[in-house]
């Protein structure tokens, strides 16, 4: 093998090893349940309702006792906005069991 492939093939490498660890490093980032943002089928695990327990099975957009994991920190300040144009936010456990009682 000639020198220009051996650099090209080390300098592969190398990039494929930084993107592996940034992916890495970014999953393993704090996380936080955060309810009513999820898309139906988008969900994480059980919901509080207890009308499913598995992932990806939500039937509803943005259902109130849904949740997804979303970066630590930003579940209050993450909003969406649904079909109808209504603007919603996340909401912690507590945030999200009162509403349903409402």
């Amino acid at each position: 093998m000639n020198a220009p492939v051996k650099i090209s093939i080390a300098a592969g490498t190398g990039i494929a090893l930084a993107f592996a660890a940034g992916v890495t490093t970014a999953s393993a980032a704090p996380k936080e349940k955060c309810y009513g943002i999820a898309l139906a089928g988008e969900n994480g695990c059980a919901n509080l309702s207890k009308t499913h327990s598995c992932q990806g099975t939500s039937k509803v957009d943005y259902a109130v006792d849904d949740w997804k994991l979303v970066p630590k920190g930003t579940c209050a300040t993450t909003v969406i906005t649904d079909k109808d144009g209504v603007e919603r936010a996340g909401m912690t456990k507590k945030q999200a069991k009162a509403a349903m009682k409402m």
